[in-house]
């Protein structure tokens, strides 16, 4: 597995050469670039300046590793649905052009006065759509295990049925949720087999099975980013780098399991 960032929160400020300069200082290997915060990778970018952040990327010891959009499809609205699909595949030509290999997406509520089933079968022909047209781009999309109502992962798992797409797999957000229901393993085990990346919060948080996730992620041979998404800081780098440590350290045999 391999230690990445998402710029939400921590990294909201920085511009793209300051993202790669902490990451490489901290030993932080990939990043997911979230839509809306000040490094400005966004759709409107020009051709140029879309060669530019992929040269940026491909020049450093940082992979680019995604695009992290704030695009859902639980709107009853048939025409605002039509539309965010539509500024999705924006944002895959994108992640295309300047060297990501996928788009983070989520749910993001279940509309009280549409049936559940029937919210999520719509959230999975949507995501089937968008994996289609990523195919053509050679990106993934990686749907985040979010929203009230949605972040329950059996959901999560059949909206993924639905969508049916190779391209189209899980963004695991590690929410107190994968505890519910029948508990963690029974959770992690309905969709390990379409896990595209993983989402971390402070690793100092008990609560949540931290140790159990990082061996469940390793025995099903998971070799794709693990990635830091917490707060913001006025120490980022030393902040970063007791993330990497615990983060090592969570992995070794022995000591306290969670």
């Amino acid at each position: 597995m391999r230690l990445g960032l998402v710029t939400y929160n921590l990294a909201k400020d920085w511009d793209v050469p300051t993202i790669i300069r902490n990451c490489e200082q901290t030993g932080f290997e990939g990043v997911e670039l979230r839509t809306t915060h000040a490094h400005g990778v966004e759709v409107t970018l020009t051709k140029a300046q879309r060669d530019e952040v992929r040269r940026r990327f491909q020049d450093s010891k940082v992979a680019l590793m995604g695009l992290g959009s704030a695009f859902d499809y639980h709107t009853p609205d048939q025409a605002k649905l039509k539309k965010d699909i539509e500024a999705t595949k924006e944002y895959i030509v994108l992640a295309h052009d300047v060297g990501a290999s996928g788009v983070k997406v989520r749910p993001n509520a279940l509309p009280r006065e549409v049936p559940i089933e029937k919210t999520l079968e719509q959230i999975g022909r949507a995501l089937r759509e968008l994996g289609e047209f990523a195919d053509g781009y050679g990106q993934q999309i990686r749907l985040e295990v979010h929203g009230s109502g949605t972040s329950l992962v059996p959901r999560i798992r059949t909206i993924i049925d639905v969508a049916d797409h190779k391209n189209v797999g899980v963004c695991w957000n590690s929410n107190q949720t994968d505890l519910e229901g029948q508990g963690f393993d029974y959770n992690f085990d309905l969709v390990k087999h379409k896990i595209f990346e993983v989402h971390m919060r402070d690793l100092y948080l008990e609560e949540y099975p931290w140790r159990r996730l990082l061996t469940r992620l390793n025995e099903t041979g998971y070799t794709g980013f693990c990635l830091a998404e917490i707060p913001e800081s006025n120490d980022p780098i030393r902040v970063m780098r007791y993330y990497r440590a615990l983060w090592l350290a969570l992995q070794q045999p022995g000591g306290r399991a969670a």
